[in-house]
């Protein structure tokens, strides 16, 4: 670095930052826009959020998923008893998207078994497509065949006539 500085080419930064002289006695209409906007809406709006925050912090909730009881079967219900009929529709539609959950994980991961050992997919991936197969068979039987509009009635109806069928084969092969 030379000695000799051109100080005409990097000039030095005043010390200190002249004071702006104001020209006029009418106050500047931005400033006063700022100070109603934090006055009227920033600082309520701050305040409940401060609020809140200190009530959580003493508040401590580990909300992972909502669990519902488990309510009584379809076949378990009373005759005319419609609010148990509801509420067995509706455990079955829960039961029902746990099950597709669990036959699109193992699906899932049976195709990440099947990207990461490639050629040899068929000999390493064995337990994972076994499992999938259980588990889609499972997910026939019970829901295969319902359509979209299928219900817990007819999903144990289902259930009904399949166990007539295997109890009508277990009789003919015992003749």
């Amino acid at each position: 670095m030379p000695e000799d500085h051109d100080w005409e080419a990097y000039k030095v930064p005043p010390t200190r930052t002249p004071v702006s002289e104001r020209t006029t006695s009418v106050p500047n209409p931005v400033n006063f826009f700022q100070s109603a906007f934090s006055y009227v809406f920033d600082a309520p709006v701050t305040f409940v959020r401060e609020w809140i925050e200190r009530w959580q912090t003493k508040n401590k909730f580990y909300y992972y998923h909502q669990k519902f009881r488990r309510v009584p079967d379809l076949s378990q219900c009373l005759e005319g008893d419609y609010l148990c009929y509801y509420e067995a529709e509706a455990q079955w539609r829960r039961d029902r998207m746990v099950d597709q959950e669990i036959v699109e994980i193992v699906r899932e991961r049976m195709a990440a078994c099947k990207q990461r050992e490639g050629p040899n997919q068929f000999q390493n991936c064995a337990k994972e497509m076994e499992l999938l197969a259980q588990v889609t068979k499972a997910y026939q039987d019970r829901y295969g065949e319902l359509g979209y509009h299928g219900n817990a009635r007819t999903c144990l109806m289902k259930q009904k006539h399949r166990m007539m069928e295997e109890r009508k084969a277990a009789q003919e092969k015992e003749s």
